[in-house]
């Protein structure tokens, strides 16, 4: 409100201290020399005057009354003002610095997060890998049980066939039953049955060779027992056998469903703890996306807030600073003011008091009388040329001007000798006087232009510091942070060209294994190959020969125990075949992943070496632009600052200021135009007179 109001601070020009007085005198002197007789029974010209200064008084004290409220106002106003600024500048700089420990602390968790996200990526990779190696180790476990156990429950169901048919046939009567009552070992009664065509050959070799297996078991832990075909020579003897090959292939079928069901629940169990750890990371890494992505938002928002407070507090600042300047010069012109009309009001008073106590007498005689000498005149004349040369000497002596002192001294020389030459002096001392003005006023123009010129050129020079120091601050802040987003990406390109390295030099010795395992895969599966094809082929021959050679029955029994052990021979090259293939394709399978998830990490990683690396690159070039341009910015900031100095050194650093000098010299002026009214008053006043006295006019 007070800043729209400026006026009330703004007061009509007051003339120079003891610029009053002068006046006072002036009009004393031409009411005193322009009195009629007439007006003697009206109130004197001297006593209008001193009512004059009265009331002048009066009104001056009543504006300086209404002055000091107005000031006092304005102080308060700007005490209240500058408190709620320097309150409101004191919350934003405390907002700022919250919303800057924000952003910080919105940095510091969205790295974090970042590092936990590749975490948990890492972790669900691993148990989703991990989940598949075990469902696939599973499927093959559960593929070998299930051929297992169909394999022992078909032989139980054939020796439970075969103790059936032993029972039935050992309770008939013929050929036979006396064949196979005098059968000595198991082998011989299973060839009865089989001439008998009570059982199957298939079955009873397989019956043959699971017997040898059990036998061959047995010998191996007690090297004490008999031979493997030899048999007490009684059908209760064999049935025995058999009962106890059941037992012993239903003890294997019970041992193999415990081990499934055991290896079942282990892989169920480890199922549901990877399923879980998958389901929680996965939950994890939703809640860490979602958590990174507010950290974004809030950090948006907060830098967003940081450039509103930034701006409200420079807003501010500049609203404080300009509030002090105006205040501290609203104050300096008050206490000029006050000033002023402090000596405006005594020069009144001592005006006022010097016509009260020397104008009584001249005042009766003055305007007394009704006509006045020649003497009266000239002596009238004379004071006025002493008022003058006065006016200048006083106006020397305050304002300590030589120019005004010489002057003085001229016009009293002036006025002296054309007093004694009988000569006018009023031309003489007006030219003086009005030379002397128009001198002062051309120093007072020159004064002016200088004063322009230097708050032009102090104002655009001052504007140009001010830009240029902001931009190299500007472009110094900016070189600072790509300088140092360099630094870092530097190094994080050397740390990844290392873990590269790392990489690769892993992947070198794992290729090298994994070629050393296949070479050792490729000749052991050529071995077992090569065995399991010579068994096959010796099986082929024996039993094409056995079946078709009726000629070689005696033999039979033998070449049926050679027969089922190549069978069983068959049977463990091809289960240590199937397992050597399938650890081959396992370690493959792990080989061809890691492989792919190296092949991946590699590319990653040196495409972040190639992204990285050119950033880098970029910024540097940048740094480079940035310190060219800074550069030239101090190159032009440096002439600059030179000539602001100049400039400085010849408009500021002067004894007296521009307005010190310009209040003096116009005080000067003004001075020396009273002097000259009061001469071409006088002057005026003076061939009147004369014309009056002489009866003829003044040429």
């Amino acid at each position: 409100f007070w800043l729209k109001r400026p006026c009330f601070f703004k007061r009509p020009r007051k003339p120079p201290v003891g610029a009053a007085m002068k006046v006072c005198v002036g009009m004393l002197m031409c009411l005193a020399l322009l009195g009629t007789p007439s007006r003697a029974m009206e109130a004197s010209p001297i006593a209008k005057i001193i009512q004059m200064i009265s009331d002048l008084q009066a009104k001056i004290l009543a504006e300086g009354t209404e002055s000091q409220r107005v000031y006092e106002e304005f102080a308060e106003f700007c005490e209240h003002r500058s408190k709620d600024l320097q309150y409101e500048i004191k919350t934003g700089k405390s907002e700022k610095a919250e919303l800057e420990a924000t952003i910080a602390k919105e940095d510091a968790k969205a790295g974090a997060l970042d590092e936990k996200i590749d975490e948990l990526a890492g972790s669900i990779a691993t148990d989703e890998g991990d989940l598949k190696k075990a469902t696939e180790i599973r499927e093959k476990e559960f593929a070998d049980f299930s051929a297992e156990e169909k394999e022992l429950m078909e032989v139980i169901d054939m020796i439970k066939r075969a103790i059936g048919i032993l029972e039935r046939e050992m309770a008939k009567s013929g050929a036979a039953m006396v064949q196979l009552k005098n059968s000595g070992n198991v082998v011989q009664a299973l060839t009865v049955l089989v001439r008998a065509s009570a059982i199957g050959e298939k079955d009873a070799a397989k019956l043959t060779a699971l017997i040898q297996n059990s036998r061959q078991a047995d010998e191996d832990a007690d090297t004490g027992a008999p031979a493997a075909a030899t048999y007490e020579g009684h059908s209760s003897g064999i049935i025995e056998t058999l009962e106890n090959l059941l037992e012993e292939a239903e003890g294997q079928l019970s041992e193999a469903r415990k081990k499934e069901t055991s290896s079942k629940n282990n892989y169920e169990m480890l199922k549901q703890s990877l399923e879980d750890d998958i389901a929680n990371a996965n939950k994890d890494l939703d809640g860490a996306k979602k958590s990174l992505a507010a950290s974004g938002e809030a950090k948006a928002t907060a830098q967003g807030d940081l450039t509103v407070t930034s701006k409200a507090l420079a807003a501010d600042t500049a609203t404080l600073e300009d509030l002090h300047k105006d205040c501290l010069t609203k104050a300096q012109d008050f206490e000029a003011e006050t000033k002023s009309r402090t000596e405006e009001l005594k020069a009144l008073a001592e005006a006022k008091k010097i016509l009260k106590e020397t104008t009584a007498g001249a005042e009766a005689q003055t305007y007394g009388l009704n006509q006045e000498s020649f003497f009266q005149v000239t002596s009238k004349a004379g004071l006025a040329q002493f008022e003058a040369v006065r006016l200048v000497r006083d106006l020397a002596r305050k304002d300590n001007s030589r120019a005004l002192a010489q002057l003085a001294s001229r016009l009293e020389m002036t006025v002296r000798t054309s007093n004694a030459q009988g000569a006018d002096p009023f031309a003489k001392v007006k030219g003086l006087i009005s030379d002397m003005i128009a001198s002062l006023e051309e120093a007072a123009d020159a004064d002016a232009t200088e004063k322009a010129f230097c708050d032009k050129e102090l104002a655009e020079t001052r504007a140009k510091k001010a830009d240029k120091t902001a931009e190299i601050k500007k472009l110094t802040t900016k070189i600072d942070q790509m300088s140092t987003r360099s630094a870092k990406l530097k190094e994080e390109v050397a740390a990844l060209q290392k873990a590269l390295a790392d990489l690769m030099s892993a992947q070198a010795a794992m290729d090298k294994l994994r070629e050393e395992e296949s070479e050792a895969f490729k000749k052991n599966k050529a071995e077992l190959e090569q065995g399991l094809e010579g068994v096959k082929l010796a099986l082929k021959v024996l039993s094409d020969y056995y079946d078709s050679d009726a000629a070689h029955n005696a033999a039979e029994g033998a070449g049926s125990s050679i027969i089922g052990l190549l069978e069983v021979a068959e049977s463990d090259l091809e289960k240590e075949l199937a397992e050597v293939i399938a650890t081959e394709e396992m370690a493959a399978a792990d080989y061809e992943k890691e492989t792919k998830e190296n092949a991946i990490d590699k590319a990653t990683k040196e495409q972040d070496v190639k992204y990285k690396a050119k950033e880098a690159d970029e910024l540097d070039a940048a740094v480079a632009e940035a310190t060219a341009d800074k550069t030239g910015v101090q190159a032009e900031l440096d002439p600059v600052l030179k000539y602001l100095a100049t400039l400085e050194d010849r408009c500021i650093a002067k004894a007296e200021t521009y307005e010190e000098k310009k209040a003096k010299r116009e005080s000067e002026i003004a001075g020396l135009k009273e002097a000259l009214s009061i001469l071409d008053g006088q002057s005026v006043f003076l061939q009147r007179k004369v014309r009056r006295i002489i009866g003829k006019p003044l040429v």
